[in-house]
């Protein structure tokens, strides 16, 4: 039985990296493959790192794994966004066929400042007050 549950969370934890690594080759853009990579290649080596872990069958090495699990959850995220930060910040562009652009508006290149949607919305909505008020 231990088998089998090592064989189903390997083939899905390999399958999870494949997509990983075809997503890397079908994504258009920087941004689609930081989310691919982030989110399928971390799934999948999660899988591998508890299928070891069962397959081992010792609490030492289980215990490593889950701490191992644990740090690529804290990491892949703040990585990536990291990563496509620093993409946009240094002017990688998006897809052309994207439709919508969160940052635009909200970065100043020449002070490098990058103000939160909240100071736009706060802006443009005294803007719109009357001066008489």
């Amino acid at each position: 039985m231990t088998d089998l549950i090592v064989g189903i969370l390997a083939l899905l934890g390999t399958l999870f990296v494949f997509f990983a690594a075809l997503g890397m080759v079908r994504m258009t853009d920087t941004y689609l493959r930081i989310s691919v990579t982030t989110k399928a290649a971390t799934l999948g080596i999660g899988l591998l790192l508890v299928a070891a872990a069962v397959h081992s069958n010792e609490l030492a090495l289980t215990a490593k794994v889950f701490a191992i699990i644990l740090f690529l959850l804290l990491t892949a995220p703040v990585s990536a966004h990291l990563v496509g930060r620093t993409s946009y910040f240094s002017g990688v562009k998006l897809w052309k066929k994207s439709v919508m652009d969160d940052m635009e508006g909200k970065y100043n290149p020449e002070t490098e400042e990058l103000a939160s949607g909240l100071e736009n919305q706060t802006k443009s909505s005294d803007s719109k007050k009357d001066p008489k008020d």
